[in-house]
């Protein structure tokens, strides 16, 4: 599945280390752009029923003990013909098995070994435990999360695992890669969620201490305005606005046919002016308003539900969404305009490791020793 691979990234491997969801992330983005992504998982995990877990679309997968002398020096085996190795475990642990930086970069000084953690390599922290809620609750980022007077709020674990570790974790790949071009060494890449959850908010942390930026739930964009929120409709369903400019809001004002509102520009009159729009969706579904808005600048959109999200209009005409394995999931991105299209099929057992440096004779022993699967 993976070999002959295209796309920019065509010609990489990748060792990827099983973990959740951050480290199969990172793995993921790279195998979409065609990077051949080798997934180690425990032995006993890995059998020969293809994965269908969307993050792992794209990937090759093997089993191997990594508490055995001899499934580590496969690994060293397997590194030195890899040029990424996606890290997963608490800082300290891939140094006791045996596979940390120094030793992989004593067979491959060109490996690039990406390290994905919560808290990072060093700090008071490293060495505990934690989950993205944890993450962003230290990075300040929680905080300003919720409606106003209302507690924070966690956006389930977008923010640190997914954007703020998986995501940041591909893009140091790519920038240790073009380095790599340089200087002809790999580098170690320290990707902690709690780093990459705060430097998504680099503006809102300019913007607190700016005074520009209040509590949270009392600003243009956290819900405290009334022209960049949800509404209800008659049908129990909802309506996102997002009419922040003059223009488009005129433009909504205008199709839903409201006079007389309250001043937008006062925000003492914000409450008022939210009871009337809410009013005003409350009566028609969810349904009629999309066709009043429909085609029409007034920054206005259904909230859909993941169920319906690869059915509209919009979606179906990009292919935003695809369908593999029997699994609709989103189409790979960003795109690049005239790459080949992305192999996104299951993970699937790769048997022959030869072109990773452990031949048919090895590999065999390896598997009679249970060491491989």
């Amino acid at each position: 599945m993976t070999e002959g691979r295209q796309g920019p990234l065509a010609g990489v491997r990748v060792l990827e280390l099983a973990g959740l969801a951050p480290g199969p992330f990172a793995g993921m983005m790279l195998a979409d752009h065609g990077a051949e992504v080798l997934r180690v998982d425990r032995v006993g995990a890995v059998s020969d029923r293809p994965r269908t877990d969307v993050m792992d679309r794209g990937k090759r997968t093997i089993g191997l003990d990594l508490k055995s002398p001899d499934g580590v020096a496969a690994f060293k085996d397997l590194a030195r013909a890899a040029d990424v190795v996606i890290e997963v475990f608490r800082p300290g642990v891939a140094e006791r098995l045996g596979i940390g930086p120094d030793d992989l970069h004593a067979v491959n000084e060109r490996l690039i070994y990406g390290r994905m953690t919560g808290w990072g390599q060093d700090g008071p922290l490293a060495p505990t435990a934690g989950h993205d809620i944890d993450y962003i609750a230290i990075s300040g980022v929680l905080s300003m999360l919720g409606r106003e007077g209302d507690k924070p709020t966690p956006p389930i674990n977008i923010l640190g695992d997914f954007a703020g570790g998986g995501l940041m974790l591909a893009y140091g790949v790519l920038l240790a890669l073009f380095e790599r071009e340089r200087t002809g060494q790999g580098k170690v890449i320290d990707a902690a969620m709690v780093d990459g959850a705060a430097i998504l908010f680099a503006m809102f942390y300019q913007g607190v201490r700016g005074g520009f930026w209040g509590p949270r739930g009392t600003n243009l964009l956290d819900t405290g305005a009334p022209m960049y929120d949800t509404y209800e409709t008659a049908d129990g369903q909802y309506m996102a606005v997002g009419a922040l400019e003059p223009q488009f809001w005129d433009t909504m004002v205008r199709l839903m046919g409201l006079t007389g509102l309250p001043d937008r520009d006062d925000r003492a009159q914000w409450p008022a002016l939210r009871e009337r729009l809410a009013a005003e969706f409350r009566t028609r579904t969810r349904a009629e308003w999309e066709a009043v808005f429909d085609g029409s600048d007034a920054c206005v959109s259904p909230v859909l539900s993941m169920a319906e999200a690869p059915d509209h209009p919009h979606n179906v005409a990009r292919g935003a969404f695809v369908e593999s394995g029997g699994l609709s999931q989103p189409a790979p991105a960003p795109r690049l305009v005239g790459a080949p299209a992305p192999d996104l099929s299951p993970a699937t057992r790769l048997a022959d490791l030869s072109a990773w440096g452990i031949n048919a004779e090895a590999a065999a022993k390896l598997r009679a020793q249970g060491v491989l699967a």
